[in-house]
């Protein structure tokens, strides 16, 4: 698993990559649902900002020797 760990913080640890994890953050874990949200576009929601924080969990273990 150290592999990809690495291998996601070199891709995101350039300025390009940084750049797109914050689109990519401000599109799922910035992005607010109204009050009239069904319970799909719930769920739909709640998976994306889960796997944004997979993915900042992956390049966090990935900065450790």
């Amino acid at each position: 698993m150290k592999d990809i760990e690495k291998s996601y913080t070199r891709a995101f640890g350039t300025a390009d990559g940084a750049r797109v994890l914050e689109h990519i953050r401000e599109i799922t874990v910035m992005r607010f649902l109204g009050p009239d949200a069904t319970d799909n576009q719930l769920r739909h929601l709640e998976g994306q900002r889960a796997l944004v924080r997979q993915i900042e969990n992956l390049i966090e273990r990935g900065k450790k020797p």
